[in-house]
């Protein structure tokens, strides 16, 4: 067994949250633990950092996709190998092949905590983070090629679908991968945020856990923002953190733009209670 747990999700479903969380419950800071810190304590496998002893002189832009492919096996145990204990790793990526070839290692993984967000609010916020419209955004989660392109930041993702993203990371139980839905990390933090010290192996600290929490809170990480900018924000976007609540559908979504989501997303959607009960 490998010692990578992965921090999976699709994008805008609450990873950067949950790895503030474990920040602060695992580095037990004085102060809140600075948004921009993070990466002191979490790796990301799209990081142009780990694919530059392979790129042959060549800038990260010119890497082809087909040549990302087969890299990021190695990479992934790079990654690995570059710490002794467990790492701790962000991705976007699908569980999926991409080219004939896996986008996530197996053999160096040791678990994953997967987070997943109604689809319903979760394009409000994609929207805002890619300077999408709604009805783009609808488009963006439907479909199965989706990704992103490599730039000095970030090597090429590829994310797929919404469906797809969640059946590939959540359709085989496992005691090794925790699923957790973001809308219950809202309703239900202490019993939510503790089944994730739980699945650590960490004793379970209720002051330990709320201190973690107070220090993460979205409040906390809008605070941050407003005075230094956040490393990970979109140029595209004004702000990372904006909302932090579900249901915002209710107010932002038209009928016809709810019942496409329902229409392309219904199976994973269903499996996660998230059709709305007049739909």
């Amino acid at each position: 067994m490998g010692n990578i747990v992965w921090l999976a999700s699709y994008p805008k479903s609450g990873n950067t949250w949950v790895r503030s969380f474990l920040y602060n419950l695992i580095k037990r800071p004085a102060q809140p633990g600075k948004i921009n810190d993070l990466w002191s304590m979490f790796q990301d496998e799209s990081q142009p950092k780990w694919f530059y002893p392979y790129l042959e002189g060549k800038s990260i832009e010119e890497l082809p996709i087909e040549k990302i492919s087969p890299l990021r096996w190695q990479i992934q145990r790079d990654i690995a190998e570059s710490e002794d204990g467990s790492v701790f790793v962000k991705t976007h990526n699908m569980m999926a092949e991409h080219n004939g070839y896996p986008l996530i290692n197996l053999s160096v993984t040791a678990g994953a905590i997967y987070i997943v967000r109604n689809p319903l609010d979760m394009v409000i916020s994609l929207a805002d983070h890619f300077d999408l419209s709604i009805d783009e955004a609808i488009d963006f989660i439907s479909n199965d090629f989706t990704g992103s392109m490599t730039d000095e930041m970030t090597v090429a993702r590829v994310i797929g679908s919404w469906s797809n993203h969640v059946k590939g990371w959540t359709q085989t139980a496992h005691d090794r991968y925790l699923v957790l839905r973001y809308e219950d990390l809202l309703t239900h933090p202490d019993k939510s945020f503790a089944s994730i010290m739980k699945f650590l192996g960490m004793k379970k600290d209720m002051k330990e856990l709320k201190r973690a929490r107070l220090f993460s809170s979205f409040q906390e990480l809008q605070k941050q923002e407003q005075k230094n900018e956040f490393n990970e924000k979109s140029p595209k976007s004004q702000r990372f953190f904006r909302i932090g609540k579900k249901d915002q559908w209710k107010k932002l979504l038209t009928p016809s733009q709810i019942q496409k989501i329902i229409d392309t997303q219904g199976e994973q959607m269903e499996r996660f209670k998230y059709i709305p009960k007049s739909f």
